[in-house]
C-alpha cells in the first residue's frame, strides 16, 4: 500500500496498480471472500484508468496551454530528475523542465511560462487522480484487515 502512494509522485512506479496489488495479496489468503468480484474488477479498472489519464493529463492540458513536445519532454525529465529531491522535486522539476525546454527548443512559442504551467497543471491533475484512487484502495484495504481480524 505504502509503495502506491509513493508511486503516485514518483513517475517510475506505478503508483494505483501496486496499491491494488496489495487488496489482490489480501484477499487471496481469504480465498477471495473478503471482496466481491465486481469491487475488485471496479478497482482494478480505476487503477489501470488513473495511470491511463496520468499520461493524458500533462498532455492535453500542455497543448491547451500552448506547449509543444518540447515542454512535455522537458517535463517528463524534469520528473525524473526531481525525484532526487522529494517531496516536491517532482513537481518542481515538471515544471522547470517544461520551462527550459520550451525556451530551448520551442523557441516560436512566445509564452513559455504559460506552457510551463500547462504541464505543471495536467501533471497535478494526474498526481491528484492517482492519490484519489489509492485513498479508495485503502479504504478497503484497511476494511479488509477489519473484516480478517473479526473473522479470527
Amino acid at each position: 500500500m505504502t509503495a502506491g502512494f509513493i508511486g503516485c509522485v514518483i513517475p517510475v512506479l506505478p503508483g494505483p496498480p501496486l496499491a491494488f496489488l496489495s487488496l489482490i495479496l489480501l484477499s487471496i489468503p481469504a480465498g477471495f471472500s473478503l471482496f466481491r468480484p465486481a469491487v475488485l474488477i471496479i478497482i482494478g479498472a480505476a487503477a489501470a484508468a488513473s495511470l491511463i489519464m496520468d499520461n493524458i493529463l500533462p498532455v492535453v492540458s500542455s497543448g491547451k496551454a500552448g506547449a509543444g513536445k518540447a515542454g512535455i519532454t522537458g517535463s517528463i525529465i524534469g520528473m525524473i530528475a526531481g525525484m532526487f529531491f522529494p517531496p516536491l522535486g517532482v513537481i518542481i522539476g515538471a515544471f522547470t523542465g517544461a520551462f527550459i525546454f520550451e525556451l530551448l527548443f520551442n523557441r516560436e512559442n512566445e509564452h513559455p511560462l504559460k506552457a510551463a504551467i500547462g504541464v505543471l497543471t495536467g501533471t497535478l491533475l494526474g498526481i491528484l487522480l492517482k492519490l484519489a484512487v489509492c485513498g479508495v484502495i485503502t479504504v478497503f484495504f484497511i476494511r479488509g484487515i477489519k473484516l480478517i481480524f473479526q473473522q479470527a
